[in-house]
This record gives structure tokens, C-alpha cells and sequence, in this order.
């Protein structure tokens, strides 16, 4: 069991005790219906987002419904299972342009605007692709890399010049870390890589970098004053010393089968009762990644999409 535990992944893999006699399973696809948001409004959001744990908030039920009624139909239950994933706050990150209130004081600029301000304060800043896209990027300069003259096929490499730019992005992936923290890493990494790739019209990667934030590591033989051994750890999480370790193979690992060297990063570790009786802890780990790269300065914009396109 405890080997087990140290190489499956346990967000999407299962251990089994005794070999798999046949593949079959008696799991059925489940139906699709529709939602009759046309006759019962809200009330039929409310109920499905109860039924299948949606965390739509309040605003969520009122824009959907009011889309939905715009619209002229009902929507279906894959749809609004797509709607709650894709367009989540882990993936549009609404907040950053929600009213920021702080004690009860409406403040005058939300997070967006506080965060661009800088950009907005320099137009004449180096700035070609921010605040858009999968990554950022600033002007670059003229290069001479080694190419293929024939692009597309098998080539012989040559130097050619081109105007490239310089690419940076950082994300992190953190309660997948804590979860099946190897995997989880591999993930992380690999979703920034994408990232880092993905710009514009295609851009190129070159380094990596990873930091990681824990709690106590509880190392044998080598227990800091700080270190409290009655700490009682959530046991759905992996503990802090294998979320290091394990992390930090899986996102070198993902580096390496995809070709980007990680170069850099960073380990803190802390957990401490304080004066006041307060556990401070990093509990839920964080798993940061970032990556540097180049972008041909004239592959900074995406093409409009065209009905016919595949996705």
C-alpha cells in the first residue's frame, strides 16, 4: 500500500489488489437532457446547479438565465457543465475586474486596473504583447538562429536572420501538487510549457523555472526548533517532504520529455505555532512555474477564426 501510494496517481488512476481479469465496467454514459430554464427561469438553474454541484454564484444564475432566455432555447446539461468549468473563475478570473471593497470601503480601481497601471503610465514602454494571450512578451532584437531551409519537412539547418522577441510566463498549480504532487508538477509544468508555446501564431520555448512553498518537512535527524511534530496534516494531501520531492521530479521530468531545461527556481518551507496561539502553515502547497522564450515579432497576433475552421 505504501508503494502504491508513492507511484499512482490518485486524482485519476486506481490501485488494484489483484489483477484485472476484463476490461469491462458497468459504468453507462450518462443522458443528456435539457434544463427548461424557458419556463421555470432561475428556478431551474438553481436546481440543476444544486444537483450537480455547478458553484454557480448568484450573478452566475441571473447572466445565464438571461442568455439562455436571449436566446430563445433551453440549455442542455453538457452545456452547462462546459459553461462551469470553461468559463469559471479559475479560468476567466472575473475577480480581477469585480468591484474591490475592503473593509467596507469601495475602493476606486479594481485589480486590473491596478495591475496594468504601470503599462498605461509608460505608452512608450517595450510592451508588445500584455495582459492578453498566453504569455507576455517584450521587443526584442535581430537574430541569426540556426533554421531549417525547408520548413515543414526534413532540412538542413542555416543561419537566418529574424526579429525576435522576448517571451515570459508564470502560473501556478497548487492543490493538484498537494493531491498527487508528482503528476500534479507534470501538469503545471506542462500547462505553462503550452502556454509558453502558444503565443501569437506559435512562439518557441527556451528555460524553466519552478519555486515551491510547504510546510514543515519533518526530515529525519534533522528536526528545526520551529518544526512542531504534533502538527496534524489534512490526509487527503500528500505531506510537505513528498510534495518537495515529488514536484520537483515530476516538473523536471515533464521539462525534459518536452525539451525546456529548468534553470532556476526556489524552495521555502514553513509551519509555526505563533505567539497568539495562530498556526501559520502552507497547508495547501504552491507549486510556481514559469518560463522564458522567443516570439517571431511577426507572429505576435492571432488570425480571426473562419467559419469552416476545425477546432
Amino acid at each position: 500500500a505504501a508503494f502504491a501510494a508513492m507511484v499512482h496517481d490518485r486524482m485519476t488512476e486506481q490501485v488494484y489488489e489483484v489483477p484485472a481479469a476484463t476490461f469491462k465496467v458497468d459504468a453507462v454514459p450518462a443522458p443528456v437532457f435539457t434544463v427548461p430554464v424557458m419556463q421555470q427561469k432561475r428556478a431551474a438553474l438553481e436546481a440543476i446547479n444544486e444537483e450537480m454541484g455547478l458553484a454557480f454564484d448568484d450573478w452566475d444564475l441571473d447572466y445565464y438565465t438571461k442568455l439562455f432566455t436571449d436566446m430563445g432555447r433551453d440549455p442542455t446539461n453538457v452545456e452547462l457543465f462546459d459553461i462551469a468549468q470553461s468559463n469559471s473563475e479559475h479560468s476567466r478570473h472575473w475577480f480581477f475586474k469585480g468591484e474591490l471593497v475592503i473593509d467596507g470601503d469601495k475602493k476606486p480601481h479594481n485589480l486590473m486596473e491596478i495591475v496594468t497601471a504601470p503599462l498605461k503610465a509608460r505608452p512608450d514602454n517595450n510592451s508588445v504583447v500584455a495582459f492578453k494571450d498566453n504569455s507576455s512578451a517584450i521587443r526584442g532584437f535581430e537574430v541569426t538562429p540556426m533554421l531549417p531551409r525547408n520548413p515543414g519537412g526534413p532540412s538542413a539547418l542555416a543561419p537566418q536572420k529574424r526579429d525576435w522577441d522576448l517571451l515570459l510566463t508564470a502560473e501556478t498549480h497548487n492543490f493538484p501538487c498537494a493531491v498527487a504532487p508528482y503528476p500534479g508538477a507534470e501538469t503545471g509544468a506542462g500547462g505553462r510549457m503550452r502556454d509558453t508555446h502558444a503565443t501569437g501564431t506559435g512562439s518557441i520555448m527556451g528555460g524553466g523555472t519552478a519555486g515551491y512553498c510547504v510546510g514543515n518537512l519533518l526530515m529525519d535527524g534533522h528536526t528545526l526548533p520551529h518544526e512542531d511534530p504534533e502538527f496534524v496534516y489534512p490526509d487527503n494531501l500528500a505531506p510537505p517532504q513528498q510534495i518537495l520531492i515529488d514536484a520537483s521530479n515530476g516538473a523536471s521530468d515533464y521539462g525534459n520529455k518536452f525539451g525546456e531545461p529548468l534553470i532556476a527556481g526556489y524552495t521555502r518551507t514553513f509551519g509555526q505555532r505563533l505567539p497568539n496561539g495562530e498556526r501559520r502553515e502552507w497547508l495547501k502547497p504552491i507549486m510556481f512555474s514559469a518560463g522564458v522564450g522567443q516570439i517571431d515579432h511577426r507572429h505576435l497576433e492571432k488570425a480571426e477564426g473562419e467559419i469552416g475552421m476545425l477546432v
